[in-house]
């Protein structure tokens, strides 16, 4: 089913012997769209210079490379093996004008280090100088290590986590479908200590809430939420009086279940749109 989302590209950018790991690191953005990018309203789109620029006459190889990738980029991610790279008119390597380029530009941009073994062949003056590169950036940053695929891909997924709360994104909105008030209902739910027994032993409980979105291009006026019948079995917790949900926000509810069963356990939101009072019922369990 289709969703809307905001759709960022990540780059990945390391020099040429690691070929493992660029794989791993475009699966691992694939896997996380796929697992959580609905959840998250957010599309990831890899972007490596050998697939995805566009062959082109008129400059520095690099130079394409950067105004292609780079700057069209959202998040950044750099990988190095054994190697520092290839130089360039204006860097020590392409993948270092490729991370400077992209700091400068205030991006996001994750650089991890292999710590697994050197190959046989391993080019020493290339190693001297990926040291020397490391120890430059730790100055500047937290770096990562990697010791196999798997571990970077665990990384990938941590920076990507931490990357979409930081970036704060804005709810998409669809235009032709989504003008005026749209509302977009999530339950959520998590495991929590309660408190122990006499014996010391644990006992939980269950918060739900609702994640509750106006994703149309409206404010809703006067809005309230409650169950939507008499008898239902949901409790909702919000404030009495009305309020407003501005287009793009997002508002969190509390609910709770009661023992026993009910007809209609659906979640009311009640609002004013354009003077004309609306109300829309959403299934929750």
């Amino acid at each position: 089913m289709a969703y809307t989302a905001n759709v960022l590209r990540v780059m990945i950018v390391s020099p040429s012997d690691t070929a493992e790991a660029r794989d791993a690191v475009e699966s691992a953005i694939h896997d996380w769209s796929e697992a959580s990018g609905r959840r998250n309203q957010v599309a990831l789109q890899p972007w490596r210079w050998e697939s995805s620029s566009v062959p082109l006459l008129g400059g520095h190889p690099q130079s394409l490379i950067n105004s292609q990738g780079v700057d069209d980029s959202d998040i950044v991610f750099a990988i190095f093996g054994s190697r520092l790279g290839s130089p360039t008119p204006d860097a020590v390597s392409g993948t270092v004008e490729e991370i400077e380029r992209a700091t400068d530009q205030g991006k996001p941009v994750h650089v991890y280090f292999s710590d697994g073994p050197l190959p046989n062949d391993v080019d020493t003056e290339q190693l001297e100088g990926l040291r020397e590169f490391k120890k430059e950036l730790q100055d500047r940053g937290l770096l990562g290590t990697f010791s196999n695929v798997s571990q970077l891909t665990h990384e990938v997924w941590r920076a990507i986590e931490h990357d979409i709360e930081k970036l704060a994104l804005d709810v998409p909105v669809l235009n032709r479908s989504n003008r005026g008030v749209k509302f977009q209902v999530q339950p959520r739910q998590e495991r929590e200590l309660k408190d122990t027994d006499a014996k010391g032993k644990a006992r939980y409980r269950t918060r739900r809430w609702v994640e509750v979105t106006n994703v149309g291009d409206e404010d809703a006026q006067e809005v309230t939420f409650k169950p939507a019948s008499e008898n239902a079995a949901m409790m909702v917790m919000s404030r009495d009086e009305p309020t407003v949900v501005h287009a793009g926000q997002m508002r969190t509810v509390n609910i709770e279940f009661m023992m026993g069963a009910s007809d209609d356990d659906r979640f009311l939101i009640e609002w004013v749109e354009n003077g004309e009072r609306k109300d829309a019922a959403f299934h929750i369990e």
